[in-house]
């Protein structure tokens, strides 16, 4: 190579080199200010902080039931003295985040097509799916629930239609980004042979994409399972509305008891979707990840 072209090229490369580097602190500077912005804003003060922590602490060991190796069994039955009602409500928990997410994601499923930019022809029904899809995740699930309950009143209904709502938003638009990450040459080879609109979804997308749809619906349930935990704030049924009220009337035991059980329903149920998840997926591909 010519030594005047080595020459050039190094200064060129030294030159992008400092220009990315420029960039680089510019992005620094940008997110250190907005980490201060967002601090000052947010009202964020280490004094407090350190002054609250304690308080904080003496709440959650307030909660914490007195337990005597004498008396053991008798202890746990007085902390746990209600369980019987706390399960059906943690049951109707997860019947509630089970159901919103089979309705919220049969939602999602018909919009998030329409919504991918690579399998529709028409800009205005993608725009209005896209928007659809914004305006039901936007909105959180405890504001729906109160909408719901005002509509439908007290009960796990309301519950059921704001999961469902926010969960339809939520995975149409995961949904809609698998699609658009698709191999096309499927999709050219149905409509090479005359397939609709409707066939190249069908034998063309879903099944490219049904692994990460399952995946990602599953994490979908274990979310509004714990959604669900929360709703019963509002009226919204669910073993919420049992936690809430032991908080109101400074019941602490039950308080630590009632999210023991919270924690334990979740785990089950993260533990069964990671199982069915491998199932579906094939441990083969894990083991290659």
């Amino acid at each position: 190579m010519i030594p005047g072209t080595i020459d050039g090229f190094e200064r060129g490369y030294r030159r992008q080199q400092a220009e990315k580097r420029l960039r680089t602190l510019g992005f620094g500077l940008v997110l250190v200010a907005a980490l201060v912005a967002s601090a000052i804003i947010g009202e964020v003060d280490p004094s407090r902080l350190a002054a609250g922590l304690p308080q904080a602490w003496a709440y959650v060991w307030g909660t914490v039931p007195v337990l005597r190796a004498d008396s053991l069994g008798a202890d746990l039955g007085e902390w746990y003295w209600g369980l019987g009602s706390w399960l059906r409500l943690a049951g109707e928990t997860v019947l509630m985040g089970f159901t919103g997410t089979v309705l919220g994601g049969v939602a999602g499923l018909l919009l998030c097509f329409p919504a991918s930019r690579n399998l529709v022809q028409g800009r205005a029904l993608h725009f209005a799916c896209r928007r659809i899809l914004e305006v039901a995740r936007t909105v959180p699930e405890l504001v729906y629930a109160l909408i719901f309950v005002y509509a439908f009143g007290l009960g796990p209904f309301a519950g059921v239609l704001a999961i469902a709502v926010h969960t339809a938003g939520a995975l149409g638009k995961l949904f809609a980004e698998v699609n658009e990450n698709v191999d096309a040459g499927p999709i050219e080879g149905v409509r090479a042979a005359g397939g609709t609109w409707a066939m190249v979804m069908r034998l063309a997308v879903l099944p490219q994409v049904l692994p990460n749809f399952a995946s990602y619906a599953l994490l979908r349930f274990e979310i509004n399972v714990r959604a669900a935990s929360a709703l019963g704030i509002v009226g919204a049924g669910g073993i919420g509305e049992e936690l809430y009220l032991s908080v109101r009337q400074f019941e602490y035991p039950d308080i630590s008891a009632i999210l023991l059980l919270i924690i334990a329903m979740v785990s089950i149920i993260d533990l069964g979707c990671e199982a069915v998840r491998h199932r579906l997926i094939g441990r083969d591909a894990l083991r290659m990840v």
